[in-house]
């Protein structure tokens, strides 16, 4: 018998830094490694962030190379 369905890939998760809004009617969060600011405010309601942890897929920040080599150009 032929399944044209596809088997789906298990994609590792792994317990990732995140920043969570404060306020209680907000639900607004980011990966911390997608954030430009060093305590980002929550685009969704402008309250402040506070820094936490949650499991999620694994995903690679291939801009994080950037915003290194940016910080260390401005340095100089």
């Amino acid at each position: 018998m032929y399944n044209r369905k596809k088997i789906q890939e298990d994609i590792p998760e792994v317990i990732t830094k995140v920043w969570s809004c404060v306020s209680e009617d907000c639900h607004g969060w980011m990966r911390a490694n997608f954030s430009f600011d060093q305590t980002p405010t929550c685009v969704l309601c402008q309250s402040p962030m506070i820094s936490g942890e949650r499991m999620l897929p694994l995903l690679v920040n291939l801009n994080d190379q950037v915003k290194l080599s940016a910080v260390v150009t401005t340095a100089e």
